[in-house]
């Protein structure tokens, strides 16, 4: 069969082939990783944070938060401290708190505040001995005693040497936000230049103009570019070494060498990560980095093993899990640890209370409208402390409970299955919408469902938006725009092969219908063979009166003719006004009229939608179509009547008598048998028909019915005993005859039609389809039972 040239059995393919092209159309998306795209995902991925932030069961318990608000910058300038210092205060105030906390125990002290430079402008401190030294020197002093100070880093804005080599340790402290503005990741490590110490005296020299960030590295050279000035281009060795004498140091003193290597390279790791590794005492240093696999492997004493999870570029997502006000967190005020050591300095340590001991403190700003303004977006809030980012990356570590992203494979798999999953239930529920979309909110919501489960159990992170959307909207949609188009075009061929033979309702029960075979099948049917009688007689009798009518008035030509096509016409209305009854009653009846042969209907029950009182329908579809007939004769031999009447008039006008209308007869042949069912002609002109021995039985028993009869044969008695058996007990047994075709006499049956005769039907006997069609693949097995 073809539809506009192309086969449907190509056509019946398309809907796989529509989904294998969105579904990869999709996984194409999803490998570009489109901006647009990554966006949305973000956005869920922020929703599943908030929820999993109430479930998480994993915090650590030491972790800690010292906050320089509004208030301690207002409290040290007021003098309520003991101090009168603006916003940038001398170091020997961070120097008094980190003592206050290394006092009582803490394990780690990391400041998310930067340290950039030394402040000689700084008033030096008075020391209990009455020495003086210096601001920078007091708060150097603090950290080598305390042994836990971690310093903030930035790139181009690392503490001087002075504080470096007094810190335990430097952490990056740079935050790098997505596109939309929201801190969702965190770079486990940067690698910062550290410049030779006279390349870095060059930079600080106006007269050089030279800017070290700007320069450029090969192995074999060094190039330093100069504003509107020739760039200096210095020689490097294989060891990365040069010649100082490049820069004018030809008379060095000789403890000094004179080709010194130009910059070292240094991993300093997130401050979060350095915190964590003070806990767990982790080997920062022989840290095993794999980027090309997406690991960073850490490994502690005890055995302790940490592997955090990273993108290419080293980034990782936060494990957002502690809010700046979370209760679970140990929290003080800045000026209360000033307070704090002024007294235990003074001996009045009554009052002192300890609430870090072997806590891991971060001391960060909450000012707001000054320098030390830290706020942004993340997942959890709109608007927060962003140093909260170095306690929920340190918890992540100490707990080891990432976030990991699902890999490439799994997201194409993901947009794969959820996109068979749409096929599949658009093709179950074609022509079922409602069903179907609702099949398919049920989808959504069960991945939506799972997709949290599985974040909030796991914090394992696999996509939404590309498999909801791309996998299963997409393919849905397109696959019902298809749908639409392609089988609704099957269904107007189904209907314009059974609108005229069958009932509206089986036309709809058809198209309802999962298996429907109209290329061939082996059936159970009842074929009725209905013939009108007295038509060829009638027929003759008609044209002979046109030819005497046309001979008495010598009539020739285009007006001989005209006689002739108005005899036809009323021939054929007559045999139409007999064919319609007969036609309605079979349609009635839910049967299926295959043709019309001449002034006989050929019609049967069984196919293509299946009945089991196939037989039943078929006899009682033969008695109403004789009492229909019956009928018909009596109107018709009443308007005979009025007709005579009329011609008394008429002749006395001198007009033309009007003739009597013809009154005929039906006789009716039927058999139950196997038959082949199904489409037959060709692709462009086909009919739906059945033929077979049973079928040429049941014409045989057409001709040999006579007038006004039903003939039966013994196999549709059979089936009316069982389905009527009051019916069939009415039968009547007549002589074996032999038809053509049949070696063997034939045993029949006449049924009574006339409304004294026949009883009622039973309550259990019904003509209406049952809906289904019969399997191809079963169709001999329902033959034999």
């Amino acid at each position: 069969m073809y539809f506009y040239g192309v086969k449907l059995k190509t056509l019946k393919r398309a809907p796989f082939l529509i989904a294998a092209g969105v579904i990869g159309l999709v996984c194409l998306v999803q490998v570009l990783r489109w901006d647009f795209v990554e966006r949305l995902e973000r956005i869920t991925y922020d929703m599943r944070a908030r929820r999993a932030v109430k479930h998480s069961p994993l915090i650590a318990t030491n972790l800690g938060f010292v906050a320089v608000s509004d208030d301690t910058i207002t409290r040290l300038k007021n003098g309520s401290l003991g101090f009168h210092y603006g916003l940038y205060w001398p170091r020997h105030i961070y120097g008094r708190a980190l003592r206050e906390m290394h006092e009582q125990g803490a394990k780690g002290v990391a400041f998310d505040i930067l340290f950039s430079e030394l402040r000689p402008d700084h008033a030096p401190v008075l020391m209990s001995d009455d020495s003086t030294v210096e601001s920078d020197d007091y708060f150097a002093l603090q950290m080598k005693k305390a042994g836990n100070a971690i310093l903030a880093a930035e790139q181009r804005t690392v503490p001087p040497d002075l504080f470096r080599t007094n810190a335990l340790a430097l952490g990056n402290i740079q935050a790098e936000k997505d596109p939309d503005g929201i801190l969702r990741r965190a770079r486990a490590f940067g690698i910062y230049t550290n410049w030779n110490r006279f390349l870095r005296q060059v930079e600080r020299d106006p007269a050089f103009g030279v800017d070290l960030a700007k320069a450029e590295i090969t192995p074999e050279m060094l190039i330093l570019h100069r504003t509107e000035l020739a760039p200096v281009k210095i020689p490097l060795d294989k060891d990365g070494t040069f010649d100082l004498a490049v820069l004018g140091g030809k008379n060095l003193p000789a403890k000094i060498a004179r080709r010194q290597k130009a910059f070292t390279e240094e991993r300093i790791w997130h401050m979060g990560i350095q915190l964590a590794a003070r806990e767990l005492k982790l080997d920062l240093e022989h840290a095993q980095v794999d980027l090309p696999k997406g690991r960073i492997t850490l490994h502690g004493t005890n055995g302790i093993v940490r592997e955090i999870p990273v993108d290419e570029g080293g980034y990782f997502y936060i494990n957002w899990c502690l809010t700046g006000g979370d209760k679970r967190l140990t929290m003080d005020a800045f000026e209360n640890l000033l307070k704090q050591d002024q007294l235990r300095h003074k001996g009045e340590t009554n009052e002192l209370v300890n609430n870090w001991k072997d806590k891991l403190v971060v001391i960060g700003s909450t000012a707001t409208g000054n320098d030390l303004t830290d706020r942004g977006a993340t997942p959890l809030q709109k608007d927060t402390i962003l140093v909260s980012k170095h306690w929920n990356v340190a918890n992540s570590v100490i707990t080891g409970q990432f976030v990991r992203h699902s890999s490439l494979f799994v997201e194409v798999l993901l947009i794969c299955l959820m996109g068979a999953s749409a096929g599949l239930l658009s093709w179950i529920f074609r022509g079922h919408s409602v069903l179907g979309g609702f099949s398919i909110l049920l989808v959504l919501a069960g991945y939506w469902v799972i997709a949290f489960m599985i974040f909030i159990n796991y914090r394992y992170w696999i996509p939404i938006v590309l498999p909801e959307v791309g996998g299963v909207l997409m393919t849905y949609t397109t696959l019902m725009i298809y749908l639409v188009m392609f089988e609704q075009e099957e269904q107007r061929r189904v209907k314009g092969v059974f609108n005229r033979i069958v009932s509206p309702d089986v036309v709809s029960e058809l198209l309802k219908t999962e298996k429907l075979s109209l290329t061939g099948a082996r059936r159970n049917v009842t074929v009725m063979f209905a013939d009108i009688r007295g038509f060829t007689e009638m027929t003759d009798v008609n044209r002979d009166k046109a030819a005497e009518y046309i001979k008495e008035h010598q009539l020739m030509g285009d007006a001989a003719e005209a006689i002739f096509d108005t005899q036809a016409r009323e021939t054929l209305a007559t045999v139409n006004a007999y064919l319609k009854v007969i036609a309605e009653t079979v349609l009635k009846h839910n049967g299926t009229i295959d043709k019309f042969i001449g002034d006989c209907v050929m019609a049967f029950w069984g196919a293509p939608i299946s009945n089991p009182q196939h037989a039943l329908c078929c006899v009682r579809a033969a008695i109403d179509a004789q009492r229909a007939v019956y009928q018909l004769n009596q109107e018709r031999e009443a308007e005979n009547k009025q007709r005579e009447i009329e011609n008394v008039k008429r002749l006395a006008a001198g007009q033309p008598p009007l003739q009597p209308l013809p009154i005929l007869a039906v006789g009716t042949g039927i058999n139950t048998g196997v038959v082949t069912v199904g489409l037959m002609g060709s692709d462009k002109l086909s009919s739906y028909t059945v033929f077979g021995r049973d079928v040429n039985l049941a014409s045989r028993l057409e001709s040999v019915s006579g007038r006004s009869r039903i003939i039966v044969s013994e196999a549709t008695l059979a089936e009316m005993i069982q389905d009527d058996p009051t019916l069939a007990l009415t039968c009547v047994e007549l002589a074996p005859v032999n038809v053509k075709g049949i070696r063997t006499a034939v045993h029949i049956f006449e049924v009574p039609w006339r409304q004294d005769q026949v009883p009622a039907p039973p309550a259990s006997a019904h003509c209406e389809p049952s809906g289904k069609a019969v399997d191809p693949t079963q169709a001999d097995k329902a033959v034999v039972s």
